[in-house]
């Protein structure tokens, strides 16, 4: 009996999703569990798993596209079964793809005798009618306006859909083209340009859009302080034996700093809040950001109600939601709803930076590599562990001395390390 791989819905607000990957191809053994197709939405990758043991039997969508959740994705059977029609689209499929037909209608007309009905590049030479091809009205009004021959894009919505996107992209490519011949772009001939095309597409999209986003709508500072840091690392090797054996948890540096940090979000509320419009939200409970780097992005699970928690648990919550970030086992709900973040990039050996705030939170902690620095101690000069720490603050929402105090408390907590375990 074939069984359906399906598109599944990662979360309340999903309405699409991207196939990033098939580990399997037609023909090949699978067992049911197993991973068998990797798929992405927003910040959520995943693998969908094989409903049965038996053989993959179909693919039906390929690497790369777009598709509603509750959609068909391939088909799992037993070996030479004959599959006599597409099995039907449940009721989440239906219900993803209304949604769709609300938000951006497509409009299909009849093919033309012998034309293809899709939106498939045409062969060399040839040229496609209009007529049955599958784009949204937006879509349609843009080419038609700038004299477009949609008919040869590919669509990359749903079943082949060209959407106001892929009308935005081709337009892009022809006026570079045009700049290129004009002798306006400095670039290689055409003819010799070799480079790779990678579509924006689920979790780097999504990044990109909210980066773009956050700079543009919100008054962006940095500030920058070195903590003395050396007390601190001195603390964690004489309690990090311990904390394991009693508490089950191998604490890191990072803890300690999320730590400095939730204490000091406690004493200066104003950086716990979101500027939203015609108001500020000042918010009680903490719930820290961790960034976590992935090999295709960024993700930040947060940590709820931090300034609840013990060291100890501040610690065991922080492992667990960068291991399951790592794994992609993260569910949605795991990454929202922060209200200051921490992102760390002193393991890549960066001193200073500039973190971007995660809208709508008032503030973000970028974390350098700590180096040991010459210091005067009085009047004797000796060497010491000193932190980077970069803060990026909403102006909107506060001004920059209450901004430093902030810092400056983080501060006293690092170089203050005993008060971190009160």
């Amino acid at each position: 009996m074939a069984h359906e791989v399906i598109m599944p819905k990662l979360g309340m607000a999903m309405v699409e999703g991207t196939v990033i990957a098939w580990k399997k191809r037609v023909g090949d053994a699978v067992k049911k569990g197993e991973g068998i197709v990797e798929i992405s939405s927003e910040k959520i990758e995943m693998e969908v798993e094989a409903p049965a043991d038996g053989v993959l039997l179909r693919i039906d969508v390929a690497e790369g596209g777009v598709v509603p959740y509750g959609t068909v994705l391939g088909v799992v059977g037993q070996p030479n079964e004959t599959i006599t029609e597409v099995p039907a689209a449940g009721a989440a499929q239906v219900e993803a793809a209304a949604s769709l037909a609300a938000a951006e209608p497509v409009t299909t007309a009849t093919a033309a005798p012998g034309a293809p009905a899709t939106g498939r590049t045409p062969a060399a030479g040839s040229a496609l009618s209009r007529e049955g091809v599958k784009i949204s009205p937006v879509a349609r009004k843009m080419a038609e306006e700038a004299g477009l021959d949609y008919t040869r894009i590919v669509g990359s919505g749903p079943q082949g859909r060209i959407t106001k996107e892929d009308i935005e992209a081709a337009l892009a490519a022809r006026e570079n083209a045009a700049n290129a011949s004009a002798g306006q772009v400095d670039a290689e001939p055409v003819g010799t340009m070799s480079a790779e095309r990678i579509p924006v597409a689920g979790m780097r999209k999504v990044i990109a859009e909210r980066m773009k986003h956050s700079l543009m709508q919100s008054a962006q500072l940095t500030i920058t302080m070195h903590a003395d840091v050396t007390d601190l690392l001195r603390m964690k090797e004489q309690v990090a034996g311990e904390l394991q054996e009693r508490c089950g948890v191998k604490l890191t540096v990072t803890d300690l700093i999320a730590r400095a940090v939730v204490l000091a979000l406690s004493r200066h509320k104003d950086m716990n809040s979101a500027f939203l419009g015609d108001h500020i939200e000042r918010y009680e409970e903490i719930h820290l950001g961790i960034a976590v780097a992935l090999e295709k992005g960024l993700v930040v699970p947060v940590i709820r109600r931090a300034g609840t928690l013990s060291l100890a648990e501040l610690s065991g919550t922080i492992r667990s939601l960068v291991d399951r970030a790592r794994q992609n086992q993260l569910a949605p709900d795991e990454m929202k709803g922060s209200t200051f973040t921490i992102t760390n990039l002193g393991g890549y050996g960066v001193d200073t930076f500039t973190p971007i705030l995660n809208p709508p939170e008032t503030g973000i902690l970028g974390v350098g590599a700590a180096k040991d620095t010459p210091v005067f101690v009085g009047d004797e000069l000796v060497r010491r562990s000193m932190l980077p720490l970069s803060l990026t603050f909403d102006h909107r929402v506060l001004d920059g001395a209450p901004a430093a105090a902030f810092l400056a408390t983080v501060k006293r907590y690092l170089e203050e390390p005993y008060n971190l375990l009160l």
